[in-house]
């Protein structure tokens, strides 16, 4: 069974950054598509991020294109969400996902973390 386990996470003034890293253990899943989506208070789970499993690919939501950057690293079995130029509007806990099916990652994901929080202030 893989596990996901999300860290980065915390309270960030608007404008600032941070990192997000999900470290998969369990397994490799190194040929996995992986991804991160968010869910704030009151809505809907949404897509951010996702990426393929060479890295070569990757495709983000409207809302954090040129924000964000996903990245991956499969030696050490971890994908990363780079959280640029935060917003208030960023403020969600951050899930990330991995796919063993498809070459991106969708809310059909396999394998889910628990999630992280993020909180920017205004």
């Amino acid at each position: 069974q893989v596990q996901l386990v999300e860290s980065g996470g915390g309270l960030v003034q608007a404008g600032g950054s941070l990192r997000l890293s999900c470290a998969a253990s369990g397994r490799t899943i190194a040929s996995y598509a992986k991804g991160w989506f968010r869910q704030a208070p009151g809505k809907e789970r949404e897509f951010v991020a996702t990426i393929s499993w060479s890295g070569r690919n990757t495709y983000y939501a409207d809302s954090v294109k040129g924000r964000f950057t996903i990245s991956r690293d499969n030696v050490k079995n971890t994908v990363y969400l780079q959280m640029n130029t935060l917003k208030p509007e960023d403020t969600a806990i951050y899930y990330c996902a991995a796919d063993s099916r498809r070459a991106i990652v969708t809310m059909d994901a396999d394998f889910w973390g628990q999630g992280t929080q993020v909180t920017v202030s205004s």
